[in-house]
């Protein structure tokens, strides 16, 4: 058990800083130059008013990480078992939400911000820098259009980037923990609570 309950712990400690990481990281997403306006007036990425990491990469991977830490002080077979499938379940779960995070994280990234642009009818609100097959590959390999695109928010495509690359990695880094703590958790359910603590006693003469 000593071995299960010691990936547990250091699973849930790990994810807790993560988690806070993704939260932070969507809420100032919601507000470009730290404004409310954009948000209150629907200026703001769609990918960040999915708010992933707030409630999934974020509440939910908290949860499954106090969760892992509690059960890492389970003792007895029985109830140690019961609790290796919750965790294998809870694990599951957390690792969709990091991963789901992750590719809406991704998909923003890509597409690129909302802001206020230049169009041969007038000023508009809209993504002008996302990718359009055949045509435009789009602006992350191309400096230029990161300051000369966008009029309002200011320093929108740098904005976003910064916190969709943050918040992709660090969900990335969550579900890739929440994997581990699948197997982890299989390992204590099919073992049982004396995995990696059966000692090799010497023989006596």
């Amino acid at each position: 058990m000593m071995c299960v309950s010691r990936c547990l712990r250091c699973v849930g400690v790990a994810l807790v800083p993560m988690a806070i990481v993704c939260m932070l990281c969507n809420t100032l997403l919601l507000f470009p130059e730290l404004k409310t306006h954009f948000l209150l007036e629907k200026h703001v990425t769609r990918e960040a008013t999915w708010a992933t990491g707030l409630w999934a990469s974020g509440l939910m991977v908290l949860l499954g990480a106090r969760d892992f830490v509690q059960t890492s002080k389970t003792k007895g077979c029985c109830v140690f078992r019961s609790q290796m499938l919750c965790q294998a379940l809870y694990s599951g779960l957390a690792f969709l939400a990091a991963a789901g995070c992750c590719l809406v994280s991704t998909t923003g990234l890509i597409q690129g911000p909302m802001c206020l642009y230049n169009t041969s009818s007038g000023l508009t609100w809209g993504v002008p820098l996302k990718p359009v097959p055949g045509r435009f590959l789009g602006y992350l390999h191309n400096r230029t259009l990161w300051s000369g695109v966008c009029l309002e928010p200011k320093s929108v495509v740098q904005w976003n980037m910064v916190l969709f690359s943050v918040m992709a990695g660090t969900s990335a880094l969550e579900a890739v923990l929440c994997a581990v703590n699948i197997l982890n958790a299989l390992f204590g359910l099919v073992l049982g609570p004396g995995f990696c603590s059966n000692k090799v006693n010497p023989g006596h003469t």
